[in-house]
Formats: structure tokens, C-alpha cells, sequence
């Protein structure tokens, strides 16, 4: 069997991670001494004025996060190279952003985990619910400014877009074209087992405002999709968090995700054939844009355990070691200009034929409301 690509660069990953033992990145130079102290190891983390020195002698056996979990953005790449490098192992929090900002109010008294990671939208919502703290790690200005808070509360780590994978063995028997806009989803042999997620997380939010701007729609006018989501629900649809085993068996011929989603099954994964897979970013019929392009981030949660822990986890994965992981599962890193992007990512013209963005502070504002319209008005 051959070595996928994640398999090959992992084991360079973390061999170059545990090289970093020590150090990690300061955003110029991509390292920052660390040294002992009374025989604990100690980091310089953070930037700018908030560049502190940390003690190993805080971290926790295990860091929680929200939102990094095993099977999303790879993040076991990431988790493991952590622990490798630094020696406390990262919890798999199998949960949404929406999931992830429920438990925080509900445990806003007695906060269980570090940070937050997830859609960059339901950060900002958890800063202006007043969860989470300001820190700016290191690489902070590597950021675009669009995609960060000046108050260091919220920073974006990655950027995906919604896209359409699809097996591609299973549409050659039924005679179908691959999809290019969201209008072609509509054919009842698609819908019969097409599988995409509620607007609740931030996966689903992501494609539904997709599919309204595609077919002519807008923050205040949501019917588009609404329309829409009735009529795919009507052909056998499903809304599900869980598909991409079903996917691999043959249960699922299409799910709505992002673009990485189905490039890493493509390339990494070895339970559906390569060329079975084909992954498509989509436009509305009248040429509309149908692929949005959602920033993920972080932040440091308020009165959170482990801060230290959690400042060094923040620092690594906005490294160019640590944005090299979501590269490798074909997620843009938010500092991709840095680096170079695989050939296997969708043309660069489908990109500029599908895609666009909003603003994502009038996004926050109006974020709750657009997924209670839209989950009420689809009957989700």
C-alpha cells in the first residue's frame, strides 16, 4: 500500500517539531530561545507586549481546547507533534463552535478548557460574550488585519471554503455530469443521498450562506436557501454531522463541506480510490458566487486553567512548523503566503470563478438570528 502524503510528511513534521524542543515560533525568525530554570524548561511565548516567559512546571498532563479534534483540519498531527515537543498531550474535543460556545455558558462559572478553536464568527461571539481573554502569540503579525482582532482576543489560523465532494465512480453509473453549480444538486439522483451539516456549526452556517448568495440571496434575505433546503429535504437529504464513513462505503455519494474536506479523503486517505473522489466549488446559475471563504481561529479563554500551556499551544500552531499540518490535509494556513501550496488544490480559476467573503463583523451581529431563520424556516 503507499504512503498517503500526510503519512510521508507527517513523520518529517515530527521529527522537525521535536527538533523545535525549546523553541518555538517568534513570527521573524520562527524561533525563540527557551531555557532552564531551577532544571524546568522554560518558553518565550507571545508578541509584542504581551511576550512572556512560561515554565514547563505548569503544563497540565492533558490541554483542552474546544473544537480540536480528531477528525477535522488535522489536527492529530498537530496534537501529536504538541506532546511530542512539549509533553502535554491535547484532548479530542469532538464538538461544533456553536456546540463549543453552549458549554462555555453553561460553565461560564467554572471554565473547563484553555481556549477556544473553531469558526472565526463564533470566536468573536465568545469575546463579546466576554469569554475569553486578550493574547497575541507569536507570528500575530503575520495575520491579515481583517482576520484578527486588534485587541488580541480573536486571531484566524486557516481559511477554508465550501465546496461539494462527490464519488465520482458512483455519478459515472448514473449518468452524471460533475456538479458546477448549486441548481445541478437539485437532480433527484444527487439528492437522494446527499448529506450536508445544520447552520449550527460552523461548517453548515458556511454552506447555507453559500447556497443564499448563489441563488441570489443575502444576510437579510435568507428565503433563498431556505427554498433550497426544503427541496433537497424533499429528494431524500440529509442534515448530519456524521458521513464521511458512509461516504467511503457508498452510502453518501455527495456531501457539502469544505474544499480540504474532500481534498484530504482524496489524498489521504486510502479506504476510497483517488480518482473516485472528485471534489467542486460551486456558483449559482446565473453566475453568482456559491463558495464561501470562512476564516477558522482561536483565543485564550477567561479565567481558563492552563493559560501557560495554552499560550504555547497558540504560539505553536501559528508557526510556519505548526501551519504546516493544516497544509498537509490541504487546509490554507492563514500565513499560506508564506508557503508553498500543493499542486493538488482546486485551480486557482475555480476559486476566482466560486468564491467570496462577507463581512464578518456584520456576520457576528447578525450570525444567531440567521441560523434560528434559517433553521426554523427549513424545519431543521
Amino acid at each position: 500500500m503507499r504512503k498517503t502524503r500526510r503519512q510521508v510528511l507527517l513523520g518529517a513534521g515530527t521529527t522537525a517539531a521535536a527538533s523545535l524542543a525549546g523553541c518555538i515560533g517568534d513570527g521573524s525568525s520562527d524561533s525563540t530561545g527557551g531555557g532552564e530554570s531551577g532544571g524546568q524548561r522554560s518558553y518565550e511565548v507571545g508578541h509584542g507586549d504581551f511576550r512572556t516567559t512560561v515554565s514547563a512546571a505548569t503544563f497540565p498532563d492533558m490541554l483542552y481546547f474546544y473544537c480540536v479534534q480528531s477528525g477535522w483540519m488535522n489536527w492529530p498531527s498537530v496534537m501529536s507533534a504538541f506532546e511530542e515537543t512539549y509533553g502535554s498531550a491535547v484532548h479530542d474535543d469532538d464538538r461544533s463552535s456553536g456546540e463549543a460556545l453552549q458549554h462555555m455558558r453553561s460553565h461560564s462559572n467554572n471554565m473547563t478548557h484553555s481556549g477556544y478553536n473553531g469558526g472565526y464568527t463564533y470566536g468573536i461571539v465568545a469575546r463579546n460574550d466576554g469569554f475569553t481573554q486578550a493574547y497575541k502569540p507569536a507570528g500575530w503579525e503575520k495575520v491579515p488585519s481583517a482576520l484578527k482582532t486588534d485587541d488580541g482576543h480573536v486571531t484566524a489560523t486557516r481559511r477554508v471554503t465550501t465546496a461539494v465532494t462527490y464519488r465520482k465512480d458512483i455519478y459515472e453509473e448514473r449518468g452524471l455530469d460533475e456538479p458546477t453549480t448549486w441548481a445541478d444538486l437539485l437532480q433527484p439522483e444527487i439528492t437522494q443521498d446527499l448529506a450536508l451539516q445544520t447552520p449550527q456549526a460552523a461548517v453548515g452556517l458556511a454552506a447555507a450562506l453559500s447556497v443564499n448568495n448563489a441563488r441570489g440571496g443575502s444576510m437579510e434575505n435568507l428565503q433563498p436557501v431556505i427554498d433550497y433546503y426544503k427541496q433537497i429535504q424533499e429528494g431524500g437529504a440529509e442534515f448530519t454531522d456524521n458521513f464521511l464513513a458512509q461516504f467511503s462505503r457508498g452510502e453518501y455519494a455527495t456531501f457539502v463541506r469544505y474544499d480540504y474536506s474532500g481534498l484530504d479523503l482524496k489524498y489521504n486517505n486510502d479506504e476510497v480510490a483517488e480518482e473516485n473522489v472528485g471534489v467542486a466549488l460551486l456558483s449559482g446559475e446565473n453566475g453568482n458566487a456559491g463558495a464561501l471563504n470562512m476564516p477558522y481561529g482561536y483565543a485564550l479563554l477567561q479565567n481558563a486553567p492552563n493559560p501557560e500551556a495554552g499560550k504555547v499551544f497558540m504560539d505553536y500552531v501559528l508557526s510556519l512548523e505548526g501551519q504546516q499540518h493544516f497544509l498537509d490535509a490541504y487546509v490554507r494556513p492563514i500565513r499560506s503566503a508564506e508557503m508553498e501550496l500543493p499542486d493538488e488544490f482546486i485551480d486557482a480559476t475555480e476559486y476566482d470563478r466560486t468564491e467570496f467573503q462577507v463581512d464578518y463583523d456584520k456576520l457576528v451581529d447578525q450570525q444567531q438570528s440567521i441560523i434560528q431563520e434559517i433553521t426554523r424556516g427549513a424545519n431543521l
